[in-house]
């Protein structure tokens, strides 16, 4: 039998990859940094405390780059030789027959686009039905919605959802009651309720879509490997409509082929879990995983809001191996469809991977784990230490202005300034083109890659537009670096100073058509004034040092249009109709993701509007219809509640049916929905009481119930 766990490479091989690769890092980082400091040595004959200060600030930051260059360079390496041969997926070859076992689907939502989940979740499930391997497979949707609309449709949907596939007893639907510690917590309720009867879960996240093939195959790859705990899959960008979408989903599926076989050459069984698109072993992941309370409180104490890598460690400290299985087919999720939203969703990630701070020297992690932990802190920290850089830089610039002025104008043409010194041209060109290439050169990589392969590069528009999109992108990318740069740098401030980040309900790729002009000069406002004022002042006072600042200037003085810009949907379609920024996704789509397509689109053309009562008509729903009511109690636990409790409830049940959910707080109609003894008395109630009782809201609910019945089921779940 043929195990591929450690066992898949001998410990002196896999050692001898990764002295490789971090000494790579070591040696360029150490000949930048002698550069460097060679140029501020040769300018003052010796460095000032501010030139230490500086040359501290830049070797994280190119250390930082340099992990990622030589990622990328290990991955060329690989791909140009035909494919690492120590891959998790080659344990169970595609087209292999399956070895399989009890394995649950589970999705966790938050306030979701309703019919985007059940729409995928219906693609998934008709995909695994299309497998010889169907029966292994059980489907939970597990909910923290905390609207009353929300819970409603949702529970329709799902309804609906199994009488059309066949889906009872197969695909279930659970609503906390409490949604503690957030998703992760979530995913604990599960398996202390239900993970006893699976040996393996997939974690999909509510824009997560997996063909049954790669569901299949990532099983039986579990099952050809006993000592592996986590399987992550690399998820590829889809349904990007947005131009800001459809450029992260082109440089998503072109340039992180280098990198992610990068990854795995060096990190082979001691890989990381990104939370989503992934499968668990789950009796291991129950046994080890279970989540520490850090101390202090928030936002850098208590609950760990960036789970996914503290339990890769935890899985790894006790000796599960935990792969990337970076060619596994089949495996999608949506992106952020602007760059605000991108920036929300980083705010709360950067919270997050700040929290592993804590972790960096916990007992019994792997040092592979340790570098996992501190690149996802660098991945934000890397912002604010290199505005730091820049800033000193310019200090010190015009601390020396008078003196720098006098030597330009007497110095030759070859000389220039870099970093606020006079220096001669080819060290300066030396030290920028090496930060350039190690920034760009694993793009151009993945382009060379791409031109050779003919079948494929016909999937992205042909050479002529893969190049231009290329280039587009790399052109947007630069001046997106700084804005991104601004916004880590205050998120990280905000942490710092103690600042949490709530929990909402994100905006997926197809939710938003564009950002308005309020919105973009609140959130890039200060961006903007900071910008044109580094850049005057550095232009009048320090003109040579704008030319080494103007790629940085660029993108924070132009960031309100260019957010706009590419926020747009009509521009997104306009770039598609050019035929830049195509994906094989887009112009070979697999049947999955056309079904899911067609699936929506028919989903949100048969949507009515219930104008007068959308407000509160999943609970109008809850309350009047009798086979929505009878579901919605069927699907609550019994309680028992104690007499004042009783009387609360009684005082809420004559109120709503009296005045109607108007005047309501949410909290209020939770509560309701959440009683089975509540939500069986006013549906009797209301069907009992005559109308003159009843509040002018309940009327007009009764007068359009006939209206609503008529409607299918499938249209009510946005």
């Amino acid at each position: 039998m043929r195990i591929f766990i450690t066992e898949t490479m001998s410990a002196a091989r896999l050692n001898r990859r990764r002295f490789l690769f971090f000494s790579s890092i070591f040696v360029l980082t150490s000949l930048a940094t002698w550069f460097v400091a060679d140029l501020y040595w040769r300018d003052a004959d010796g460095l000032t405390g501010l030139e230490i200060i500086l040359l501290v600030l830049f070797v994280p930051l190119f250390a930082h780059i340099s992990v990622g260059f030589c990622t990328a360079f290990a991955g060329f390496y690989v791909i140009n030789r035909g494919g690492d041969s120590s891959r998790i997926s080659l344990s169970a070859p595609a087209g292999a027959p399956p070895r399989l076992a009890s394995t649950a689907i589970v999705m966790p939502v938050f306030n979701e686009d309703v019919s985007r989940v059940f729409e995928g979740i219906r693609v998934v499930i008709k995909s695994v039905q299309k497998t010889a391997g169907a029966d292994y497979f059980d489907f939970f949707i597990l909910s923290d919605s905390n609207q009353p609309n929300q819970w409603i449709r949702e529970e329709v949907a799902w309804a609906e959802l199994c009488k059309q596939v066949g889906g009872f007893g197969k695909i279930f639907y659970r609503k906390r009651r409490q949604a503690i510690n957030k998703k992760a917590g979530n995913v604990a309720d599960f398996l202390r309720r239900w993970g006893k009867n699976y040996r393996y879960m997939v974690v999909l996240d509510a824009d997560s879509i997996m063909t049954g093939e790669a569901l299949v195959r990532l099983v039986s790859i579990m099952e050809a490997n006993p000592s592996t705990g986590i399987i992550q899959t690399a998820p590829r960008v889809i349904r990007g409509e947005t131009l800001y979408a459809r450029l992260q989903a082109f440089a998503n599926r072109l340039y992180s082929p280098l990198f992610l076989a990068g990854l795995n050459y060096w990190q082979q069984h001691e890989g990381n879990y990104w939370g989503h698109n992934a499968i668990l072993r789950v009796q291991p992941f129950m046994d080890h995983c279970a989540l520490p309370d850090l101390p202090g409180n928030e936002p850098f104490g208590g609950r760990i809001l960036s789970h996914d890598f503290v339990e890769a460690a935890l899985m790894r400290k006790a000796g599960w191996a935990v792969w990337l299985a970076h060619d596994v087919e089949g495996s999608y999720e949506e992106g952020p469809p602007t760059l605000i939203e991108s920036a929300k969703r980083d705010r709360r990630w950067c919270q997050g991977n700040l929290q592993h701070a804590w972790l960096l020297t916990a007992r019994g992690f792997r040092p592979a784990n340790r570098f996992h932990l501190l690149m996802g802190i660098m991945a934000y920290v890397s912002s604010p230490l290199w505005l730091l850089f820049l800033g000193l830089s310019t200090a010190e610039m015009i601390n020396h202005g008078a003196q720098a002025s006098a030597d330009l104008a007497s110095s030759s043409a070859d000389t220039t300034s870099l970093f606020g010194y006079t220096v001669a041209v080819p060290e300066a060109l030396t030290l920028f083109s090496l930060t350039m290439l190690l920034l760009f050169l694993p793009k151009f990589a993945s382009v060379v890659v791409m031109l050779g392969r003919t079948e494929e590069v016909a999937l992205y528009g042909g050479r002529a537009r893969l190049v231009a999109s290329a280039i587009l992108e790399t052109a947007v990318s630069m001046l997106l670096a700084p804005i991104s740069m601004m916004f880590n740098t205050k998120f990280v401030i905000f942490t710092l100073l103690g600042q949490g980040v709530g929990w909402v309900a994100q905006k997926r790729a197809a939710d938003v058509d564009g950002t308005d002009w309020r919105e973009a000069i609140i959130t890039h406002g200060i961006q903007t004034v900071f910008g044109v004022f580094w850049g005057v002042s550095t232009l009048i006072l320090i003109p040579a040092y704008f030319m080494w600042l103007s790629f940085v200037l660029a993108g924070l003085v132009c960031s309100i249009p260019l957010s706009i810009f590419i926020s747009k949907v009509g521009i997104g379609r306009k770039a598609r109709e050019l035929g830049l920024f195509l994906t094989p996704e887009e112009t070979s789509p697999p049947a999955d993701l056309e079904l899911l397509e067609r699936n929506l689109a028919e989903c949100y053309r048969h949507l009515p509007p219930f104008e007068p009562l959308r407000a509160d008509y999943g609970l109008m729903q809850a309350v009047l219809d009798p086979y929505i009511n009878a579901m919605h109690v069927a699907l609550l636990r019994q309680r028992r509640p104690s007499a004042g409790a009783r009387e609360w409830f009684a005082n809420l049940q004559a109120r709503l049916l009296r005045e109607g959910p108007g005047r309501f707080t949410t909290k209020e109609k939770m509560a309701l929905l959440l009683d089975p003894q509540s939500m069986i008395r006013l549906h009797r109630e209301l069907w009992s009481l005559p109308s003159e009782s009843l509040a002018d809201w309940w009327r007009l609910a009764m007068r359009q119930y006939n209206v609503l019945a008529a409607v299918p089921s499938t249209a009510l779940y946005r």
